[in-house]
């Protein structure tokens, strides 16, 4: 089992805190995929940080909604091209299977390998296109194109939990790799503010958990106060951008909130031609 330190590592993170929501009584969404990957050091390593930091599993699960709608928007579209970007343990490929509709997922080959083998030892047959490789060094779509990905047909592109341990030229070049290379295509992103990168927001929770990604091996890099720009910037369109503050009212609105990070938080999609 992968240590839970560094980027990969924190992999095994992300998927214990998106199948704390099977046990909800009303689920934002069902992952019945992500348990084969998971055991009781993976659960303590969760715990851990939630103790410490409650938001964190709660974000995550808004977040997997965000996500999960913009696809099903994206396929009901005629999209039968997904991507998925340092996919990790990213399940959608299983929940989301539509005929014609092709995955591809990109992420390292230890990260890959090991997906492989659990969904093999639980019966799930491989449902993507599994790419060994590193997207920003190795060019996104060098990768794809080497295994059936095709330019000119519609795309969406999903980049979670990325956009943060990459610097900012790094982000803008692979947008501007996307926008240059590929026809017609969405891409959905979360990405935080400045302030939280800097652990500037004034309320310390916030910056101590900042800290613990850091001190795994896992720093946070680069955050963005407006994607406007950003979008300018590669010559794409934002179609949609909102907080997980907004986003938690419009999906929890019994729920109590509040918490600092909730509004330096964001998720958008972006577009050429669509």
């Amino acid at each position: 089992m992968t240590a839970i330190k560094d980027v990969t590592g924190t992999a095994f993170i992300v998927a214990e805190f998106r199948v704390q929501e099977n046990n909800e009584a009303h689920p934002l969404y069902v992952d019945h995929v992500v348990p084969l990957f998971l055991n009781d050091t993976t659960r303590a390593a969760a715990r851990a940080i939630q103790q410490d930091f409650p938001p964190a599993g709660k974000n995550l699960r808004l977040r997997t909604r965000y996500f999960d709608d913009r696809l099903d928007a994206a396929i009901a579209q005629g999209c039968r091209q997904v991507v998925i970007l340092g996919a990790g343990f990213d399940t959608r490929a299983v929940r989301k299977q539509a005929p014609g509709v092709v995955f591809f997922e990109i992420d390292d080959a230890a990260t890959l390998s090991f997906k492989r083998e659990r969904l093999a030892a639980g019966g799930v047959a491989e449902p993507a296109v599994f790419i060994p490789g590193d997207y920003v060094a190795d060019g996104v779509l060098k990768l794809l194109e080497r295994n059936g990905f095709s330019r000119d047909e519609p795309a969406f592109f999903i980049w979670e939990g990325n956009t943060m341990y990459l610097t900012r030229p790094a982000v803008m070049a692979i947008l501007r790799e996307l926008a240059s290379g590929v026809s017609r295509f969405s891409v959905s992103l979360d990405y935080m503010d400045e302030q939280i990168i800097d652990r500037t927001t004034g309320d310390q929770p916030t910056s101590d958990f900042v800290a613990r990604f850091a001190a795994m091996g896992a720093p946070w890099s680069s955050g963005f106060n407006d994607v406007g720009p950003l979008a300018d910037e590669a010559g794409l369109a934002v179609v949609d951008v909102v907080s997980l503050a907004e986003l938690h009212r419009t999906l929890w609105p019994d729920r109590p909130a509040g918490w600092t990070i909730d509004k330096h938080y964001f998720l958008c999609t972006l577009s050429k031609g669509a």
